[in-house]
């Protein structure tokens, strides 16, 4: 097995050692075997970062539009070239299945710079108004606090858009799948990008990620991640004003109509708690479905459950472990919590799938006769864990969907146009996939409630990166 040891962290365009001494280790969780280590950073570290990102923000956010666009399409082609390495990473760091690592990891972190390059090329920066004019200026330095469940995507989704800004970043992998911004960190470089421009600190949430937040020379903080830290970086973020934006967690219903076709909504339920082991943070977890076909509808989630296996992450499986063992713990104890609530349990439970005993591996579970009130219907759990909630009309499916307090997506499943609209434009939630609808790299990702604060990808993005200025009577 490789060796992923990074002890280094990069500011100011070169690979430093830390100014403290303690590190971590990096666990393969399909193997629970130690895949190196890195270091844990300091304050010192971290201003260091800072005062590197804060000496490039006069030149790099006077780039222009162009030089730009050549940057991110220069960091395509580097990112093109470690692929192999990408989906290696993440298959090791995370457990996620070779064909995830590839088809979803490697091809939606590519997505987000592909598309912060096109979409820069029809943006515009000022606007004209007769009176005034509209200025939209770099909003300076950016710190970037980034997730484990998606290394490439939700790191390249922010760095992406702060480059096309012209902003330079300070970026906090997270601990437990750091080695993924590693690899994007060489691309970087290798793409040329400017000193001071990019840099990495690796480290703790409560030293780095508290810094990161709290400190006087970040100009704006994105992170995406639990509600509970989106609340104390907020707290942190308002000692100096700074303008954050969250990504936060969420609850998503998938909604399915009388008319819609079995199989394909079993299967599409299924995959939102299969893929990636169900740690994404838009996935469907809870599945409604009609009374009259409810009984129809469980019987075909069980037909289709063993076309996503669980197992070894290369050997063909589509469902990998868990992250951790920590996550691990808190996925069985909302398994258990549903069987306490008197949730019917249709397939999976506690323990280990038969023959995985190395790895933190998780049953797929999925639970029936759930009421919308129950601790497994209201709360996050992150793991590959379903819940099916009849309803009877499509407005109490409505209600169903919108009486939680997150609002990151929905989903409808079903042939009624009228049906499908009114479902689609009344769930409160700030991205809606209507019959497994292909994802757009151009449309805006964010939640409402609190599931979060601004929109990432493609135009909506670059926006997060600038503020907005007014210059009246400007001469011609």
């Amino acid at each position: 097995m490789r060796n992923y040891n990074q002890l280094k962290h990069y500011i100011n365009g070169e690979w430093v050692e830390s100014t403290g001494s303690e590190t971590e280790p990096v666990i393969n969780p399909a193997t629970e075997e130690k895949l190196g280590e890195i270091s844990l950073g300091t304050q010192e570290d971290l201003d260091k970062a800072v005062s590197a990102a804060k000496a490039a923000f006069p030149s790099f956010s006077q780039t222009s539009k162009e030089e730009r666009i050549e940057m991110l399409e220069r960091i395509v082609e580097e990112y093109e070239k470690r692929k192999d390495e990408l989906i290696e990473v993440m298959t090791d760091e995370l457990g996620s299945p070779l064909t995830v690592s590839e088809n979803v990891h490697y091809k939606m972190g590519r997505a987000h710079f592909a598309q912060a390059a096109e979409s820069l090329r029809n943006f515009s920066f000022t606007e004209d108004r007769g009176g005034h004019t509209i200025v939209k200026d770099t909003v300076g330095v950016s710190g970037l606090i980034t997730p484990w469940n998606f290394p490439t995507n939700q790191a390249s989704t922010k760095i992406a858009s702060a480059f096309a800004a012209g902003s330079p970043v300070v970026l906090k992998p997270a601990e437990l799948t750091p080695y993924a911004a590693i690899i994007l960190t060489e691309i970087f470089d290798a793409a040329g990008v400017p000193k001071g421009a990019f840099n990495l600190v690796n480290g703790s949430g409560s030293v780095i990620g508290n810094r990161i937040s709290s400190h006087p020379d970040i100009d704006f903080v994105s992170f995406t991640g639990s509600a509970g830290v989106g609340q104390k970086i907020m707290e942190n973020a308002s000692e100096t004003i700074t303008n954050v934006a969250l990504e936060l967690g969420g609850k998503s219903p998938l909604v399915v109509l009388e008319d819609a076709d079995l199989t394909t909504a079993a299967k599409s339920a299924v995959n939102h708690i299969a893929m990636n082991s169900g740690q994404v943070c838009s996935a469907a977890t809870r599945i409604l479905v009609p009374s009259s076909i409810k009984e129809d509808f469980e019987q075909e989630v069980k037909n289709v459950l063993p076309e996503f296996p669980v197992g070894d992450p290369r050997g063909g499986n589509y469902v990998g472990p868990l992250v951790a063992q920590k996550q691990w713990d808190r996925v069985q104890s909302y398994i258990e919590k549903g069987i306490e609530e008197g949730a019917t349990l249709l397939a999976g439970g506690t323990g280990e799938p038969e023959g995985l005993d190395t790895g933190f591996y998780a049953k797929p579970t999925i639970f029936t006769d759930v009421k919308n009130d129950m601790v497994i219907a209201q709360e996050e759990i992150f793991g590959p864990v379903m819940s099916i909630i009849s309803y009877d009309t499509v407005d109490e499916a409505i209600d169903i969907s919108n009486d939680v307090f997150y609002g990151l997506a929905g989903y409808v499943i079903g042939k009624d146009r009228d049906k499908v609209r009114k479902v689609a434009t009344n769930i409160r939630a700030g991205r809606i996939g209507v019959n497994n609808a292909d994802l757009d790299f151009s449309a805006p990702f964010g939640g409402y409630k609190q599931s979060g604060i601004g929109r990432e990808w493609g135009d909506y993005g670059i926006e997060e990166y600038l503020e907005t200025k007014a210059i009246m009577g400007l001469p011609e």
